[in-house]
């Protein structure tokens, strides 16, 4: 694992860390020794890698890049979607990359949507939000599977399927990193109603808000409220990945830092073709 994070930080310094990684590699029917790739080089050094389970994602050492290392594991990523009867494979690139772009065109990749990076810069103590009949208080570890419902039910119609709690607590409240002091909740009763879950260094992994509460600030209210507790415990920088609600970030005073374009390729599979 430390040589696929060193890779994966040589080609992009923002890319997915270690947990990341290691809960990418233990996504629910992905198979290490069929789902996964690596390249060395006569050393025995990693220098490429790639994993497709629904999503894919490839990396090249910058060093070793234009010797057909993307095209080759590119191409076993489709075939090997269409050996696991996928209908669909979806990979994310950088926009500064155009290279890669070029190459997921040239596969037969179209661009579905854009994602941006966004940051909010804490050098001044953020003010804070308030929502009439809404309480926010600090995540507690007995919140995970109403917090969990809540955050699926709000991204039900924006990702093609719901996470097992499993999965998504490997993703976010379970994670080594994952910081509760810096991750509000919003409550109506007793009832979770919105989320911000945000790691110790200021990346936040979910921001959610239930449907029958959105459009009254209170996602702004959570974001305000976890700058506050960021700044306090002097971390200075927040930092997010979306690609639905920018305005809403721009209006909570995040700025765009860099964007990624998501790709898509439909397959013909024995199992959609028989």
């Amino acid at each position: 694992m430390p040589a696929i994070r060193d890779l994966v930080a040589r080609c992009d310094p923002d890319g997915p860390d270690a947990e990341r990684i290691a809960a990418d590699l233990r996504r629910p029917g992905l198979e290490l020794a069929l789902d996964t790739r690596v390249v060395e080089d006569e050393d025995g050094v990693i220098v490429a890698r790639a994993w497709v389970n629904r999503r894919s994602e490839a990396d090249v050492h910058p060093a070793h890049r234009g010797r057909g290392l993307g095209g080759e594991l590119l191409g076993w990523i489709v075939d090997r979607a269409v050996q696991a009867g996928e209908e669909q494979v979806v990979q994310t690139v950088r926009d500064d990359d155009v290279a890669a772009g070029a190459l997921l065109a040239a596969h037969g990749f179209e661009a579905m949507v854009t994602s941006w990076m966004l940051e909010k810069v804490l050098a001044d103590e953020p003010g804070a939000g308030v929502t009439a009949g809404i309480t926010v208080r600090p995540y507690r570890e007995s919140d995970a599977r109403a917090a969990y419902e809540m955050v699926e039910d709000a991204f039900q119609g924006l990702q093609g399927r719901r996470l097992e709690f499993g999965e998504w607590q490997r993703q976010t409240v379970g994670r080594g990193d994952f910081a509760p002091e810096f991750s509000p909740v919003a409550c109506d009763g007793e009832r979770i109603v919105g989320a911000v879950l945000t790691l110790k260094d200021g990346y936040v992994e979910r921001v959610a808000v239930d449907r029958e509460y959105r459009s009254r600030g209170i996602a702004r209210q959570l974001l305000r409220q976890a700058f506050r507790d960021l700044h306090e415990q002097k971390v200075r920088s927040c930092t997010l990945w979306t690609h639905s609600a920018l305005g809403l970030y721009q209006r909570a005073g995040m700025v765009v830092r860099r964007s990624a374009t998501v790709y898509r390729k439909g397959l013909v599979t024995p199992r959609r073709s028989g």
